[in-house]
């Protein structure tokens, strides 16, 4: 057997990223090369300079096995409008073609493509094709069904809504440009059953696998951080960025009535100000800003539990399963995905209104005993359903039954797998990785 070779398309790419869909690609990348695959990853640079005008971040190194390409147009900003616009590569459509063929990838997996290429970029290649739904964007033009910035979304009304969020309108979304280009794909991927039954609720025509996040295994021998309390009195925490859809604004006003542990914020973004504004003269709800990753660790390790409050559909909710990880339950709202994660872990509970949200805190900080049991339980759920060992395997065997439905011949050898294992039938005479 020898390792595949993927190409991976996304928009953006840490460090040269804003979103938890960022760190998720770049772990499946790292994840695949430490399978024994390669993984070179092709993002668009003028993406991301367009809306982070200053410079990224240093980018760590990364292992033997794993590429990535920063693709530059040399226009700037105009290239990126231009794909979000036609729904084309319309600047780098040459230089990815160029790519695809000179690497010749057996497995291409499509990401965030909105500004790298759109739904032009899905023609490209010829290889065996993955498309990974971090986002909404498959059937909403501002990613996170969050209608006029101000409402969860439950019926389509997509110009003005996009106006809201001061982007121009695409009008490519109703010319069936979208639908027609999706058949270039083999298998769609969403990351929680949610997100699955979304995407056909708003009218998605594909059946979707469905495929969670992960987070790496943890070290060897298991211990967590350790050291001393960030702070003495107790806390609840909240890890994320600062946006109004993450839910901080139903949040912070508990503390005004609940003077027995304090809030914690780690994270910042462009709605610190109104929400530190909201905050003011409340000396128990504290804004950390950004944390070094061990730092956090340890912070979440003391926590009473992580609060999630988003009032917006999200795919999945990476943060509960770092609380997990960090033997934390959670507190999540009773939305999305979070009611998916929180019940097969057993690790946390969830609310809907702030009654619920105070009953779930005081339970949580008055019975240090069932807080323990929800840690355990999140754990233990970590390490059986999102560890980097348990989903890996998971999305190969995915590349593999998709492999095996086209008659990817090349795919399945390099796997490992004949055309008969499993009881599947034979692959039709002829197959080959092009399908």
């Amino acid at each position: 057997m020898s390792g595949l070779k993927f190409g991976f398309l996304t928009t953006f790419y840490p460090p040269e990223n804003f979103g938890g869909d960022g760190i998720g690609i770049q772990r499946l990348a790292r994840g695949l090369v430490k399978a024994g695959h390669q993984v070179t990853v092709i993002h668009d640079l003028d993406a991301y300079h367009a809306l982070h005008p200053g410079p990224p971040p240093a980018a760590p190194a990364e292992p033997p096995g794993l590429e990535v390409v920063k693709l530059r147009s040399g226009v700037g900003t105009l290239s990126p409008l231009l794909t979000q616009q036609t729904g084309r590569p319309v600047m780098n459509g040459r230089k990815i073609a160029a790519l695809l063929a000179a690497h010749d990838f057996d497995v291409i997996t499509f990401h965030n493509v909105s500004l790298i290429g759109g739904p032009g970029l899905l023609k490209y290649g010829h290889a065996l094709k993955l498309y990974m739904a971090h986002e909404h964007w498959l059937v909403c033009p501002s990613h996170v069904l969050w209608r006029y910035d101000r409402e969860l979304c439950d019926a389509r009304d997509c110009v003005r809504c996009q106006l809201s969020f001061k982007r121009p309108p695409q009008a490519w979304r109703a010319t069936g440009y979208l639908e027609r280009e999706l058949r270039h794909v083999d298998t769609f991927i969403a990351m929680s059953e949610f997100s699955r039954k979304k995407h056909a609720e708003f009218g998605f025509p594909r059946d979707m696998e469905v495929l969670p996040y992960f987070l790496p295994d943890p070290e060897a021998g298991g211990a967590r951080v350790g050291g001393a309390r960030p702070q003495e009195r107790p806390y609840f925490l909240f890890v994320g960025r600062l946006e109004k859809i993450k839910g901080l604004d139903d949040v912070i006003p508990v503390f005004r009535q609940y003077p027995d542990a304090d809030l914690l914020i780690a994270g910042d973004g462009e709605y610190a100000g109104p929400l530190k504004a909201l905050a003011a003269g409340l000396p128990n709800v504290k804004f950390l800003g950004r944390v070094a990753p061990e730092e956090l660790r340890r912070i979440y390790e003391h926590a009473i539990a992580l609060v999630v409050p988003s009032v917006c559909f999200e795919t999945f909710g990476i943060i509960l399963i770092e609380a997990f990880k960090q033997g934390t339950p959670v507190i999540a709202r009773r939305l999305g995905p979070f009611p998916e994660i929180v019940e097969t872990a057993g690790g946390g509970e969830l609310f809907s209104t702030t009654d619920e949200l105070v009953a779930a805190m005081r339970r949580l900080q008055d019975d240090p005993a069932r807080r323990d049991r929800l840690a355990e339980a999140g754990s233990a759920a970590f390490l059986q359903r999102w560890s980097e060992s348990a989903v890996v395997p998971q999305f190969l065997d995915i590349v593999a039954r998709s492999a095996r439905k086209k008659g990817d011949a090349r795919v399945l050898g390099k796997l490992g797998l004949s055309d008969r294992a499993s009881g599947h039938p034979p692959l039709p005479a002829g197959a080959t990785a092009r399908g």
